[in-house]
């Protein structure tokens, strides 16, 4: 009997997911939790979908170190490496400002923050405090842009390792690879031969890690469709929605124009390749998480190779967030529109300067991006704790925004492989 698919399994592993949550949700009361010898099933499901995840992250530092040195080891010259690190680094540019634009557009277009024809703020009840969320990005300005340059030169790299600052991380592997570059045969070899064995290991253990993916991604979305219901997008349907359409425009329409017209390539067959990895994207909010799947479906669906996939995807995974910075500038326009700013070109060029640069130091683990929020609201004058009503539905949305996070760094990986010549399994 042939095997189901593997994006198949995580669909539906997905689907059953949100019917048990929610039937979880429906039988939770103040008086009563569904439970089994006295712990509740989202108790469990947590326990569980925590051990996937902690999983995946466990193998993100030895990946990224091994795939990039590697990766830069073997373009050789410095030549190469300035030309692969060129394009890589202009089309991540270039499709975050895009993003952002669309979700500029978006969101102008559609106006959630006001309501018939007046700012939403005393619908959304924007005054109340919200102390959690505001002790999290309290202190944080512009001036944090700067942090973002700190972190590429970590003074510690095994404490950054520790930390997950995956800039630094990635900085020190593309300094230490192209070192290998310019060491003798007798001392490059050894090296190399470690590092590569090192990635090929990590490949093996994403590989057994992926076997658990289904129940992984199950308990992760049963867990939380059990704690929200369906009440996550509704008190603020009109915003999500634009959010979705934003990212729907950038995703199935911007992005494979590119992967048609520029890399010749048939975007169809790159999303089935790449499905595994954007589901478990969906599933886990976690770019970083997510970066193992990431390069197995790349590599293996896609047909990119190693010395383009090992250099692209990392950085990407730490730069490139196409979904992040759309949602980011979205954000601030909505709560911007909700509490009657005048949005003047200036304004709004602030916002998109601002989505730009953080979201190049965002880390790729969930609802980080409310922290870069945090640095434009500042900028434009307003307060922090209007992050608070973006918290009722900020997990979905970001589910969706970190799909599209990965998306962009496999078309990214895909197009460059095209401009080097290469040959995939998805051509036009």
């Amino acid at each position: 009997m042939r095997k189901l698919a593997l994006h198949w399994q995580i669909l539906i592993a997905i689907v059953a997911a949100i019917g048990v949550g929610f039937v979880l949700n429906v039988l939770t009361t103040e008086t009563h939790t569904p439970g089994l010898f006295g712990t509740s099933f989202v108790s469990i499901l947590d326990f569980v979908g925590e051990l996937f995840l902690n999983a995946l992250k466990m193998i993100i530092v030895p990946l990224i170190m091994s795939s990039i040195i590697v990766g830069v080891a073997g373009i050789g010259s410095g030549g190469d490496l300035g030309a692969l690190g060129g394009k890589t680094l202009l089309f991540y540019a270039v499709t975050t400002l895009v993003a952002i634009l669309v979700g500029l557009v978006a969101v102008n277009v559609i106006a959630p923050g006001i309501v018939d024809g007046q700012p939403a703020k005393d619908l959304l009840a924007l005054d109340a405090s919200v102390a959690d969320v505001a002790a999290r990005v309290e202190g944080r300005g512009v001036g944090d842009i700067a942090q973002v340059f700190l972190r590429m030169f970590p003074p510690n790299i095994v404490l950054a390792a520790a930390e997950g600052q995956l800039l630094g991380l990635i900085v020190f592997s593309i300094l230490f690879g192209f070192a290998m570059t310019r060491l003798s045969h007798e001392h490059a070899e050894p090296l190399f031969k470690f590092w590569d064995g090192t990635f090929h290991a990590m490949m093996k253990v994403t590989e057994w890690i992926m076997m658990a993916a289904p129940i992984g991604v199950f308990a992760l979305i049963g867990e939380v469709v059990a704690q929200t219901g369906f009440s996550a997008a509704q008190s603020l349907a009109t915003f999500a929605a634009a959010v979705l359409l934003a990212l729907a425009i950038h995703a199935f329409v911007l992005l494979p124009m590119l992967l048609r017209f520029v890399g010749g390539v048939n975007p169809f067959k790159v999303l089935l390749g790449m499905s595994p990895a954007m589901l478990t994207a969906f599933s886990t909010a976690s770019s970083s998480a997510t970066l193992p799947v990431t390069i197995d479906c790349i590599e293996k669906n896609v047909g990119v190779s190693n010395k383009v996939s090992s250099f692209v995807l990392p950085l990407g995974a730490t730069v490139n967030m196409n979904g992040t910075a759309l949602y980011e500038c979205a954000a601030a326009i909505f709560l911007a529109q909700a509490y009657g700013l005048d949005l003047t070109f200036g304004t709004q060029f602030t916002i998109v300067t601002i989505a730009l640069l953080t979201s190049i130091g965002v880390a790729g683990v969930p609802s980080a991006s409310l922290v870069a929020i945090a640095i434009i609201l500042g900028a434009i004058g307003l307060p922090v704790e209007a992050i608070g009503i973006l918290m009722v539905f900020d997990r979905i949305l970001d589910m969706c925004r970190t799909s599209v996070n990965i998306w962009g760094d496999a078309c990214c990986a895909t197009i460059i492989a095209r401009l080097q010549g290469e040959e995939t399994r998805v051509a036009a």
